[in-house]
């Protein structure tokens, strides 16, 4: 543990912690996608990548958590401190809006559309228990 960061513990395989770093490479990138496609979850992917970093660069971990998108998106998640109106505005019209473009243009199968519902009201849910900070 360093004295920058409490939280940092050093990954001592090389191999283990290059192959740490790639995979959160990859989640934060998975998690900067899934802001723009609503079926696709960002915060599991970001609260996934500041673990992966934690065990494995300093370095990359202070990169994504001074970032101005997704540092305070992870710190306001992980102390459940909530999201901005304005987040919850935006993610939830963002969400049915794709989801309606989904039941016009997709196959009418009440199954998929049993889906694609199930999975909107319950991130709705989700967002809307979620704390309102202003």
């Amino acid at each position: 543990m360093t004295e920058n960061n409490p939280n940092f513990q050093p990954q001592k395989s090389p191999v283990v912690r290059g192959l740490m770093i790639s995979a959160g490479v990859a989640a934060t990138a998975l998690g900067f996608i899934g802001i723009f496609v609503p079926l696709l979850p960002t915060t599991p992917f970001l609260l996934l990548a500041s673990w992966l970093f934690v065990r494995s660069s300093e370095k990359f971990h202070e990169k994504l958590m001074s970032n101005r998108f997704f540092g305070p998106y992870i710190k306001n998640y992980r102390e459940k401190r909530g999201i901005t109106l304005r987040n919850k505005i935006y993610s939830l019209s963002f969400l049915w809006l794709t989801l309606s473009i989904s039941f016009i243009f997709g196959p009418p199968l009440w199954y998929i559309w049993l889906m694609l519902a199930s999975i909107g009201i319950g991130v709705t849910v989700h967002i809307i228990k979620f704390k309102t900070l202003k």
